[in-house]
């Protein structure tokens, strides 16, 4: 479910009008892509099932790469990126989402002129109900 999960979240995202902007939404960071870019940095999952169905826990933290020189530059970006996920449809075709929540956040500056953003979310899943 990890990896489903992955692949739905990466289209929402590129979906998303108020990302345009950004040059490259990628499941990993973009190899060739001028910032700003997002990518998955890392995920991982563990068992989260229930009686009837199987279920996952799965963390996943998102890196957005921007260049400026402002600490608040990236704002319109982590904000837009923070919506979008909290608008994530719960029913999706692999699986149900039942609950997702931002855990943490952090902000750095990087060489050359970059920032680093990471936000880092936990998202529980079950899988469809067959019937």
């Amino acid at each position: 479910m990890e990896n489903l999960l992955r692949a739905a979240l990466i289209d929402w995202l590129r979906a998303d009008p108020q990302l345009q902007n950004i040059n490259a939404i990628e499941e990993e960071s973009p190899l060739s892509a001028s910032p700003p870019w997002l990518g998955i940095a890392a995920s991982g999952s563990a068992d989260w099932s229930v009686k009837d169905r199987r279920g996952r826990e799965i963390r996943i933290a998102l890196e957005l790469e921007s260049r400026a020189d402002e600490p608040a530059a990236d704002a319109d970006f982590v904000e837009a990126i923070e919506s979008r996920i909290a608008a994530f449809p719960r029913e999706q075709a692999d699986f149900q989402l039942v609950s997702s929540q931002f855990l943490r956040a952090r902000s750095e500056r990087r060489p050359n002129n970059l920032r680093g953003a990471l936000l880092e979310y936990r998202f529980r899943l079950l899988e469809p109900i067959t019937e």
